[in-house]
């Protein structure tokens, strides 16, 4: 399935009753580890590769909570208004994003904030051969049933039960035409997709779903989520390094750390040879174990020629983020006898800041000169050195 042509809903206009009250709002807006839930949930879509087009349907009276919490990410997506129930709200999620033509749909909970990349990833592959896909998790748990007086009726066997999660992948014609006849026939009553998808007689295929994929439901929920965020006995904190060089040919500037500096000369490369951006972009890669500048990026590809290297850093961010990091710090050490980089150090650092989104006192830019040594020292190019913390979700294995 082409890049992009993935749509997503995000289903977030519920009140939360049965989390209780907060001054934060409904469960959706409260923070885990610092960040509202429904921002965890956001950026790990918006850093899918696959994913197009995100409508977010929110309660109509949410919109400052849904700015607020949603920070940046709220200028990459959509938002409508919701209906009355879960199902009325993805059905008008749908008619927002038909405008779109996407090719297929995934429909999430937005409370469900720890959903992966990986989960993601299953759920679009059991869309092969235009079913439904739903991820699920084999029900472990003794189920009784009880009568009407409270005592247990009886055992029911858990061979073949499961326990739906959240995002629901569907061809987008078939499940949208399904909310559609279900709505004109006067059916409300479906508590999630795949259960109009079987209703319409949509195929629905069963893929792996993922433990840490918990919804938020009740209170203790989210506190223990915070508290999974927060507390670590061994904190996964990894850091990752980055090198870059790139010589001189003719020219007018060069560009380093997304700042263009007059000189007589420029850095030679397939992009704007930013060598600061691109050891940095090396330097988040390698965090997560996500290759290098070339795999992403490689200089066979006509797109980058010419690019901002910023496009690199942002999509190393993206990559980081939805494999649940959070950018601690970044340090990058530009390597050149000219031109001089400290009269620029405050616009680069605001321009890393703004990829990044980090404060400035979490980013270094240094220069130092090769003392004439090397090709540096000749003046035949410029190199940099990166280095990038981040701190991702967990704990380090035993």
């Amino acid at each position: 399935m082409a890049a992009g042509r993935i749509g997503v809903v995000i289903v977030a206009a519920g009140r939360g009753e049965r989390a209780g009250q907060s001054v934060e709002g409904p469960k959706q807006y409260r923070r885990i580890g610092g960040i509202p839930v429904i921002r965890h949930t956001l950026d790990a879509f918006l850093a899918h590769p696959a994913i197009g087009d995100i409508i977010v349907a929110i309660h109509a009276d949410d919109e400052a909570l849904f700015l607020d919490a949603a920070g940046d990410a709220a200028k990459a997506v959509t938002t409508v208004a919701g209906g009355p129930t879960r199902q009325a709200s993805t059905r008008l999620a749908l008619h927002a994003l038909r405008h779109r033509s996407p090719e297929a749909v995934l429909i999430h909970d937005a409370v469900r904030p720890f959903v992966d990349t990986w989960l993601v990833d299953r759920v679009i592959e059991g869309l092969a051969g235009g079913s439904g896909s739903l991820p699920t998790l084999p029900v472990s748990d003794t189920l009784k049933k009880a009568g009407p007086d409270g005592l247990v009726a009886g055992t029911i066997p858990r061979a073949g039960l499961f326990g739906a999660q959240t995002p629901q992948g569907f061809p987008f014609d078939a499940i949208f035409d399904a909310h559609e006849r279900a709505h004109v026939q006067g059916h409300h009553h479906f508590t999630d997709d795949a259960a109009i998808a079987e209703w319409a007689g949509i195929p629905v295929r069963i893929v792996e779903g993922a433990a840490d994929n918990v919804k938020l439901t009740w209170a203790r929920d989210i506190e223990m989520a915070n508290a999974r965020l927060q507390t670590n006995a061994f904190p996964d904190v990894r850091t990752g390094n980055g090198y870059d060089v790139h010589s001189f040919e003719d020219g007018d500037h060069v560009t380093l750390c997304g700042v263009d500096i007059p000189y007589h000369k420029r850095l030679s490369g397939h992009s704007d040879a930013d060598v600061g951006l691109h050891a940095l972009t090396d330097a988040l890669l390698a965090t997560c174990g996500a290759g290098d500048i070339g795999v992403h990026f490689p200089p066979s590809d006509m797109r980058w020629k010419g690019a901002a290297s910023r496009i690199f850093v942002e999509e190393a961010v993206r990559i980081v983020r939805g494999r649940g990091g959070r950018i601690a710090n970044a340090d990058i050490t530009l390597i050149a006898e000219a031109p001089k980089v400290g009269p620029h150090r405050e616009a680069m650092t605001k321009a890393l800041a703004s990829m990044l989104t980090i404060s400035a006192d979490r980013i270094s830019i240094k220069a130092t000169t090769n003392e004439k040594l090397g090709f540096v020292g000749r003046e035949e190019g410029i190199a940099a050195i990166a280095t990038a913390t981040v701190v991702f979700h967990g704990e380090v294995p035993a």
